[in-house]
């Protein structure tokens, strides 16, 4: 079931047939079939609707927002940042991101340089990273790229987001990245190194976050 999911052949929003009906295609009991959509429900694939069957998960706004998104004010309450796109290139690939989407070695990437805003102020200096092959239109269309990036994969590019793996270490502000967050050099930074990987482990997105941190933190669940 998660190879049909993968492959596209049930989409996001999709009912699954009812649960009789794939216990038969698959040779299996009942409660065995309704184990593993129990499963894929515990990871995030599917949802259960009472009354109404198992659909595939999709990426609205919200839920991708509040899911993969981990600052919070010095209260613990959360915020909306939005966005303001700053560049939208496409230039070869270096090593790293050659390395981390599994490129060839004359791959092209599109690199999306933007701010994102809390609370009326720059807070995150962010550069993503994504292969050009796959997703090549995104340097010119849409003219406006919404603030949840993730739902626009889903749905324009067949490309979900399953999970993703961050590395957060300690920087100082330097150049660029300095002047947009409106900051003075050194001042001290919280750099978010994301791969963001699809159903099967592969590495759709690269994502660099630089955050100012002053009167927020990072929360993560376990």
């Amino acid at each position: 079931m998660m190879a049909r999911v993968e492959a596209g052949e049930w989409s996001p929003g999709t009912y699954l047939p009812p649960e009789t009906r794939l216990a038969e295609e698959y040779g299996v009991a009942v409660g065995t079939l309704r184990k593993a959509l129990l499963d894929m429900a515990a990871e995030g694939v599917v949802v259960r609707r009472q009354g109404k069957g198992t659909v595939v998960a999709t990426h609205d706004s919200d839920a991708v927002l509040f899911r993969f998104f981990n600052l919070r004010r010095a209260d613990g309450s959360t915020l909306r940042p939005e966005s303001r796109v700053l560049s939208r290139t496409k230039r070869s690939a270096s090593d790293q991101e050659r390395a981390a989407l599994v490129l060839g070695s004359a791959s092209e990437v599109i690199c999306i340089t933007r701010i994102r805003d809390g609370d009326g102020a720059p807070i995150i200096f962010e550069h993503i990273v994504l292969d050009a092959a796959r997703f090549g239109a995104l340097e010119h269309t849409p003219e406006s790229l919404p603030n949840t990036l993730y739902q626009l994969y889903q749905t324009d590019f067949a490309a979900t987001v399953h999970r993703a793996r961050e590395r957060v270490t300690a920087t100082l502000a330097r150049g660029a990245c300095a002047e947009a967050l409106g900051v003075s050099e050194d001042t001290p930074l919280l750099h978010i190194r994301r791969e963001a990987l699809d159903y099967t482990g592969s590495t759709i997105e690269l994502r660099q976050s630089w955050v100012n941190t002053a009167g927020l933190h990072y929360q993560a669940e376990v």
